[in-house]
């Protein structure tokens, strides 16, 4: 088990790890993500280990689960996700101009599994849905190859 600063989230059926420095907006993109639908997994901080071969799974640390840090107001205690499988990685960025339009496939190592990642920058209004829009395509592409 790897402590790995971060917040995670639950969405569409998918687990996301977003990282990124202090001030980037993992728990502000979290919280928009759960008003959504999505589920915290864990903010600021996840536990993150390995499961079988190329499975990655996070969970809170019990000191903070249902613990979100709402920027300028305060500790927000939420229903939570325990655990759930990392499917994808979202490094945010401070500014959108660094983002590629059309972002090459990319991965990054977790415990030693390969997980698919994405930077991101989590600020724009749109934010929430084109993080599920990115799962939705990471689901397509996974069933691509898995046809091959």
């Amino acid at each position: 088990m790897i402590l790995v600063h971060g917040t995670g989230i639950f969405i569409d059926g998918k687990g996301v790890l977003i990282k990124g420095a202090s001030g980037s907006g993992k728990s502000d993109l979290a919280l928009r993500l759960m008003g959504h639908g999505g589920e915290l997994i864990g903010d600021d901080y996840v536990e993150v280990s390995r499961m079988g071969q190329d499975q990655v799974v996070m969970q809170a640390p019990e000191t903070i689960a249902g613990k979100i840090e709402v920027r300028n107001v305060g500790i927000l205690n939420v229903p939570f996700r325990h655990m759930a499988r990392i499917d994808l990685v979202v490094e945010l960025v401070l500014d959108v101009a660094s983002l590629e339009r059309l972002p090459p496939q990319k991965v990054t190592r977790l415990d030693g599994a390969e997980i698919p990642c994405l930077d991101f920058y989590a600020f724009e209004a749109s934010a929430p849905e084109k993080l599920r829009s990115a799962l939705k395509i990471l689901s397509q592409a996974f069933e691509t190859s898995s046809q091959k």
